[in-house]
C-alpha cells in the first residue's frame, strides 16, 4: 500500500511534477487564487485586530496569530506549491470560518460574537473560497497520480 517514503512524496508532490499541462496550469491557478484568498483573510483579521479586537482576552491574540499565519502559509502556497501547503491552506480557511461560527452559535474562549459586524460575513464568504479552492487544487494535484498509477501493479520485489 502506501509507505512512509511514499508518503512523503505524495505530500511534497509540486504541479511540475504533473504530466498533464492541463492539470499542471489548474493547481498553479488554483494555488495562487487560494493564496490570494488567505491573504484577503489574514488582512481582515489584522484589520480587526487593530480595531480592538486586540483587547479581547484570548480571541485578540487569536486575530493577530490568524491574520500572520495566513499570510505566511499563502507566501509558502506560491512559493512552494507543494500538496501539503494546499491541503494546510484549505484547513486553515475552513479552521477559521468554523471558529467564527462556533463563536456565532456557543461562544469560544467567553466571547460571542455576532454576524452583522463589520466583516464578518465577508470574512466567512473568503475563508470558505479559500478552503474550496485549495481543497480542488489539492484534490487535482494528488488524485492525477493516483489515477496515473492507479492500473500500475507493482513488482513482486517492492511490495513489501
Amino acid at each position: 500500500m502506501f509507505n512512509r517514503e511514499s508518503v512523503f512524496r505524495l505530500l511534497l508532490r509540486k504541479p511540475g511534477m504533473l504530466q498533464s499541462r492541463t492539470a499542471r496550469a489548474a493547481v498553479l491557478v488554483l494555488a495562487a487564487i487560494g493564496a490570494g484568498f488567505l491573504v484577503w483573510s489574514g488582512v481582515i483579521h489584522l484589520m480587526l485586530w487593530s480595531d480592538g479586537y486586540k483587547d479581547v482576552s484570548v480571541i485578540g491574540p487569536l486575530f493577530l496569530v490568524q491574520g500572520i499565519a495566513s499570510i505566511v502559509l499563502a507566501v509558502a502556497i506560491v512559493a512552494f506549491r507543494w500538496l501539503a501547503l494546499l491541503a494546510a491552506g484549505a484547513v486553515a480557511g475552513v479552521a477559521t470560518a468554523v471558529g467564527l461560527l462556533i463563536s456565532v452559535d456557543v461562544g469560544l474562549f467567553g466571547f460571542t460574537e455576532n454576524l452583522s459586524v463589520p466583516y464578518a460575513e465577508l470574512s466567512l464568504a473568503v475563508e470558505f473560497t479559500a478552503a474550496f479552492v485549495l481543497l480542488a487544487g489539492t484534490c487535482v494535484l494528488a488524485l492525477s497520480e493516483l489515477a496515473r498509477t492507479a492500473g500500475k501493479r507493482q513488482p513482486v520485489a517492492s511490495r513489501a
